[in-house]
């Protein structure tokens, strides 16, 4: 079974908003072994929409549009529906219902003849009841293709996906099954990792694809195995994870997409009792918003000084302004004094400092751009390295963040051995 997915909106395509609703969308069909063949942005226009329309029908199975439901003269999806599938518009009931509780119930303000406009849906569809917002969706089928319009209110559309749209098709639809399992990597690059898993990947059955997701101090590798028998399919999946760990344990951090290396750093902490802070320069604080976007972090994180000017580093975390004037502020000596400051400012077990140049000006230091300094202070030891990571300076800020938490990863994992 395989969909598209179209967003409709100018302010898409102008890039005044960033379009999450399609990746939403294809996880969800993806769960339930529908394939999401692509993925299309289009305007507000009337001829773009049934062109798009022409263009898809019987080419796919399902087509989920997303945007042009809400009340104003702009938002045209409806009556270019009924245009496209000869139909005409209807005031159903339930939905008017609603809308008026909402409105006035909840919203305390009297229901326009906008928001009753809200209640007219073509005479054709299934709608898709809507309690999270006035726009209802809708379900229509033409020839061999479902066309499914929701509203682009992200929480709305949700709403719509998990409780609507995936029930129905899997109540109606024969699927086969997908089944994905991602091994999160850190330390090595997408060539090195290819290198070594070489034979085991050219090994892996055909049903069972893999992918490189590499982004900076990390590759995610995703298995993919597609096929009628889901016993079967796990079972392989799980033998080639198996065979895989074997070769590439070393950099090996977590498995599946929200075991991300803060997750797995969080959960040692938490199961060891211990605690971390951070002392951040050239990273801005991203260290301290990565494991604190973690669901209990409280448990372990005790807060983060975010030391980006030289004086806040000899105020606030105690470093030596003769040393800073010796070694300069991106130095071995300045990154161990920051993570020792913050450790001792927040009574902590572990501490995470970095400074560095990112660029693309050198700032306080003589440094090259792209130097950095991550010092790690445990309870017994500091532990500092040196990296030099280039170019540009995002890169250099995520690469840092991501080497950061590799090394007290690892350092934690050694003191648990």
């Amino acid at each position: 079974m395989k969909a598209t997915i179209v967003t409709i909106g100018d302010e898409i395509l102008i890039g005044q908003i960033i379009d999450t609703n399609s990746g939403y969308i294809a996880k969800a069909l993806d769960k339930i072994g529908v394939q999401t063949h692509e993925m299309i942005s289009i305007s507000d226009d009337k001829q773009h929409i049934v062109d798009t329309f022409e263009k898809l029908q019987n080419k796919v199975d399902l087509v989920i549009i997303t945007g042009g439901l809400g009340p104003t003269k702009d938002d045209i999806t409806k009556k270019t529906f009924c245009d496209y599938f000869d139909d005409v518009l209807i005031e159903d009931k339930a939905v008017l219902a609603h809308v008026t509780e909402l409105i006035e119930g909840i919203y305390k303000r009297p229901i326009s003849q906008l928001n009753k406009e809200q209640a007219l849906v073509p005479s054709k569809c299934t709608v898709l009841y809507n309690k999270m917002g006035t726009a209802p969706g809708m379900w229509m089928k033409k020839e061999n293709t479902v066309f499914v319009s929701l509203p682009g209110v992200p929480y709305e559309m949700k709403y719509l996906v998990d409780n609507e749209i995936v029930p129905k098709i899997v109540q109606e639809y024969e699927r086969p099954y997908i089944i994905h399992k991602t091994i999160l990597t850190y330390g090595q690059g997408e060539s090195l990792v290819a290198e070594r898993i070489e034979n085991w990947e050219n090994n892996l059955p055909e049903f069972i694809k893999l992918a490189y997701l590499p982004s900076p101090g990390r590759v995610r590798l995703r298995l993919t195995a597609r096929g009628k028998n889901q016993e079967i399919l796990e079972k392989a999946i799980q033998e080639n994870v198996e065979s895989l760990t074997k070769i590439i344990n070393d950099i090996i951090v977590g498995f599946d997409e929200n075991e991300t290396i803060e997750v797995v750093v969080g959960r040692l902490l938490a199961s060891q009792n211990k605690t971390i802070a951070t002392a951040e320069s050239c990273t801005g604080g991203k260290i301290a918003q990565m494991l604190t976007s973690v669901s209990g972090a409280s448990n372990y994180f005790r807060g983060s000084v975010v030391s980006y000017a030289t004086d806040t580093k000899i105020s606030v975390l105690d470093v030596s302004s003769d040393i800073i004037k010796e070694k300069t502020v991106v130095s071995h000596e300045v990154a161990s004094a920051m993570a020792i400051g913050v450790q001792k400012v927040m009574k902590t077990d572990y501490a995470i400092a970095t400074t560095g140049n990112a660029g693309p000006n050198k700032g306080d230091s003589n440094a090259e751009v792209g130097t950095v300094f991550i010092a790690l202070a445990t309870p017994n030891e500091i532990i500092v390295e040196e990296f030099n990571f280039g170019q540009p300076r995002e890169k250099v800020i995520d690469r840092t963040v991501n080497k950061a938490l590799e090394m007290l990863q690892k350092e934690i994992l050694k003191n648990l051995q």
